[in-house]
């Protein structure tokens, strides 16, 4: 860790963490957001070498405001230790983001600029945009979007059947030579589920009706997520909620960027403007 030098009274003053993956990634576009930032605010640089130390500094801010240079993954782990710390006025932070366009597609989609230098510029002279953020009962965040994929989707589902499809094939064959079947009941899809979702407590479909996937998403500020269920044919079910129920067999989910459950049931609750992003001025 080392503090930049206070470029003089007025400045804002920052506390500037700088995930370790944005220095191994783009060490130019790190040092470029480090030069700007500590030329118009009092800026601390923490370099922490791994997510706890990372967290040990954005705890330890004090009254300096937080800034993040890195990826989607460093600017949840910050949101999720902002909401930990039960501070809804101290949850302002910018990031500055650094990574590969697949890992920065949640903060563009939040509003973030992507150069260096226009997200370190925004950081020092943008405006403070409430968002509201969902919230599982196990206290994980979501920023974005949470989706519940078809089965069939999840990593390494067909892998892991492989290397019994022939075998199995080759006896079912052998099964129906032998034996004439039985007129056989419906059976549901292969990418489906069977799930039970409820906004606000209003069951928008049981474990009767078979889903191919469910997605919720956060509104940018509007206090109610938005919620769709796909079924395997027509279209899709759409509604808003504050709170969604899902529940069912062991099922998957995912959090912005990151993969949760398996679980058999979780509740996500929108916790309205519960944290703020420095965003351009003509974005807000």
């Amino acid at each position: 860790m080392s503090a930049a030098q206070p470029p003089g009274n007025g400045a804002p003053h920052l506390l500037v963490v700088i995930d370790p993956d944005a220095r191994r990634t783009d060490g130019e576009s790190v040092r470029i957001a480090k030069d700007v930032l500590s030329a118009g605010a009092h800026a601390k640089i923490c370099l922490p070498d791994g997510p706890a130390e990372f967290d040990r500094a954005l705890s330890r801010r004090g009254s300096r405001r937080p800034v993040v240079i890195g990826d989607d993954r460093a600017l949840r782990r910050a949101v999720a230790l902002l909401h930990r710390e039960r501070e809804p006025a101290m949850s302002t932070l910018s990031l500055i983001p650094v990574g590969t366009a697949a890992r920065l597609e949640l903060a563009h989609a939040l509003g973030v600029p992507a150069g260096a230098v226009a997200a370190a510029r925004t950081a020092l002279d943008g405006v403070v945009r409430r968002l509201d953020l969902l919230v599982d009962d196990s206290d994980g965040v979501v920023l974005g979007a949470l989706r519940i994929p078809a089965p069939g989707d999840a990593p390494g589902a067909r892998q892991d059947r492989s290397g019994v499809t022939a075998v199995w094939n080759t006896c079912r064959s052998l099964f129906r030579t032998l034996v004439r079947p039985a007129p056989a009941a419906p059976a549901d899809g292969p990418g489906t589920h069977r799930l039970r979702v409820e906004a606000d407590g209003v069951v928008l479909t049981d474990l009767g009706r078979p889903v191919e996937s469910v997605t919720v998403t956060s509104g940018a500020d509007g206090g109610v997520a938005e919620v769709t269920i796909h079924p395997p044919d027509g279209g899709p079910l759409t509604t808003e909620a504050k709170a969604v129920t899902v529940s069912g067999a062991d099922f998957r989910y995912r959090a912005d960027i990151q993969v949760g459950g398996p679980v058999r049931t979780r509740t996500w609750t929108v916790r309205a403007g519960a944290w703020g992003l420095m965003l351009p001025v003509s974005g807000g």
